[in-house]
């Protein structure tokens, strides 16, 4: 595979080979919530635990349920059909309440928990999501396995968008390319498809430069003019000259270095880490993205290049089939874990380990 939706492989060669989604019990993911529910108001927060469905699927049956239009219905994130997942709905329920929740539940659904709250729950309102992901078929060194383990424990990963951002065969670059087009040769698009291929072409851009930096071995520590960015927000600063203090936070996941995230406005990073930058996008492909973006109005933002894999650990049970358990903050992949590892196939035939 290359392109932009190949793994950023940061350790060396393969130590595995494995098969993951085998059944939907073999990858589970759990929100981390980002806030307590408050108690009172005209929403009604569900904690649900799905099997076998998508989050969408499962919004409009709660709509149903509900006897309101969908867009009563607020989620934080999409997760995957593939898995077993537990993950919260919001429902606008004003002046009533709600119904027998024995109504809403069926074969693969079912409520673990209720509360009042005084908001709609918006996309990205949560703190990350926990992977607990099997992996079946396991071929490889016992203790090379481990030791791979133990490296990304220590060091994080490559924090790359994953190949489910791209659509099937990494076509939705090309769309994006055709929709950016001007003229009569430019494709008019939806709402929510221009939306898709817009953070295509920019999750491809960020991974080109991502590529780079693992490339250099650059991608986990800071180089001339690197940006910032602090763990578990969009917040920047830098450049500024290296010290023992962003040496200190840096070993302490504090803060990572960053890559652009394309629009319009200068790139905040100088230095070497801009010359980079600008080489890693220097082809034709990213000149029609970034034009692309540019027109499209979007603005310069920056992405981490780095993700910590919180709480990792691993259990093996049995010979072949390896458990591995980790946290990751909103917007990272679990396959930017998996990849590190080696060859792992999605027998469920689904693009991507989720986020």
């Amino acid at each position: 595979m290359s392109g932009p939706e190949a793994p950023a492989v940061a350790f060396g060669a393969p130590v595995l080979s494995a098969r993951i989604r085998v059944q939907p019990e073999d990858f589970r993911v759990d929100e981390i919530d980002a806030f307590e529910a408050s108690g009172e108001g005209e929403h009604l927060l569900l904690t649900v635990e799905k099997r076998g469905m998508n989050t969408g699927f499962v919004a409009g049956a709660v709509a149903r349920w509900a006897g309101v239009p969908e867009v009563a219905v607020g989620f934080a994130g999409l997760k995957d059909r593939h898995a077993v997942t537990v993950q919260r709905f919001s429902v606008q329920l004003p002046g009533r309440d709600a119904p027998d929740l024995a109504t809403l539940e069926q074969d693969g659904l079912r409520v673990l928990a209720q509360a009042r709250h005084r908001r709609k729950l918006s996309r990205g309102a949560l703190d990350g999501n926990r992977f607990a992901i099997v992996l079946r078929g396991v071929v490889g060194e016992r203790g090379d396995i481990e030791a791979r383990l133990a490296q990304i424990a220590a060091r994080g990963v490559p924090n790359a968008f994953g190949e489910q951002r791209f659509g099937h065969g990494g076509g939705n670059v090309g769309k994006a390319i055709a929709m950016f087009a001007q003229g009569p040769r430019g494709k008019r698009m939806g709402r929510e498809q221009r939306s898709m291929l817009l953070s295509a072409a920019r999750s491809a851009l960020f991974n080109r430069v991502l590529a780079m930096r693992v490339a250099d071995g650059s991608w986990d520590h800071g180089i001339d003019g690197e940006v910032w960015v602090l763990a578990g927000s969009r917040s920047v600063f830098g450049p500024e000259p290296w010290s023992d203090a962003l040496a200190q936070r840096l070993a302490a996941f504090d803060i990572h270095p960053s890559g652009p995230l394309w629009g319009r406005g200068s790139l905040r990073s100088e230095g070497a880490c801009h010359a980079l930058e600008q080489a890693a996008l220097d082809d034709d492909t990213s000149l029609s993205l970034r034009d692309g973006l540019e027109r499209a109005g979007l603005e310069q933002e920056r992405r981490a290049l780095r993700v910590q894999a919180g709480a990792l650990s691993w259990e093996w049970l049995d010979a072949t089939s390896l458990r591995v358990s980790f946290s990751l903050p909103p917007g990272s992949y679990a396959t930017a874990v998996l990849d590190q590892l080696g060859l792992v196939e999605d027998a469920a035939g689904f693009a991507g380990a989720g986020r």
